[in-house]
């Protein structure tokens, strides 16, 4: 299993711990608690800094999903920089893998960080009051934009996208810590693929066709 490297500040300091606990444990016969609430949050954290490698499907003119979750809003809005254009919300619970990705090859026009609220990520509200990273990228459909969102626990946005930089299809664009949303703004003439309520899979999923 690969670990995202976001996760391993924590997930190897907690297997040494952990051995350390258990070998204190056999040794000095300490409290099984310790080790087994520590061995938890090594699985955990194992768990959900993975990072696992993903096969692009092999098909053209696909809009792919930038990260895992559920869909929880699929709403036609009228943005001030796309124009008529679709806006879909992935909301990622703390049980799904965490690196966002590009939904799209394209180049990066902008990325702007707003600090904000950590209402609950599935919160409509989120979009517009919580801490939030706004990423705008030119491609061969448009401009489209993707925007981080952080929930209740998801207070650390990473982004690895640079003004001026292009990234492929697929590419490692960001990682959310413990629980967020992801808000994908595409053009209106997409054909959409997915339906509120679908799970989706960064990387293989198609969200739509051009």
């Amino acid at each position: 299993m690969t670990i995202a490297k976001e996760g391993r500040i924590f997930v190897y300091p907690l297997f040494i711990f952990t051995v350390l606990l258990f070998y204190l444990k056999v040794v000095h016969n300490i409290n099984i608690l310790f080790p087994f609430i520590c061995s938890l949050l090594f699985l955990f954290c194992l768990n959900f800094f993975r990072d696992p490698k993903r096969t692009i499907p092999n098909s053209k003119n696909i809009i792919l999903s930038p990260a895992d979750g559920k869909i929880i809003r699929i709403e036609k809005v009228n943005d001030d920089e796309i124009g008529d254009s679709i806006t879909i919300s992935i909301f990622l619970n703390i049980f799904n893998v965490h690196v966002n990705r590009m939904p799209i090859s394209g180049s990066f026009q902008n990325v702007k960080y707003l600090k904000g609220k950590f209402l609950l990520a599935f919160d409509h509200k989120a979009c517009d009051e919580n801490e939030r990273n706004t990423i705008k990228i030119s491609t061969e459909i448009g401009t489209i934009k993707i925007v981080q969102i952080a929930g209740l626990l998801a207070r650390r946005i990473i982004c690895y996208a640079k003004k001026e930089d292009t990234m492929k299809i697929g590419g490692r664009l960001g990682f959310m810590r413990f629980g967020s949303r992801i808000d994908l703004t595409i053009p209106s003439n997409v054909n959409l693929d997915i339906k509120i309520g679908q799970k989706v899979v960064g990387n293989r999923t198609v969200i739509g066709t051009y």
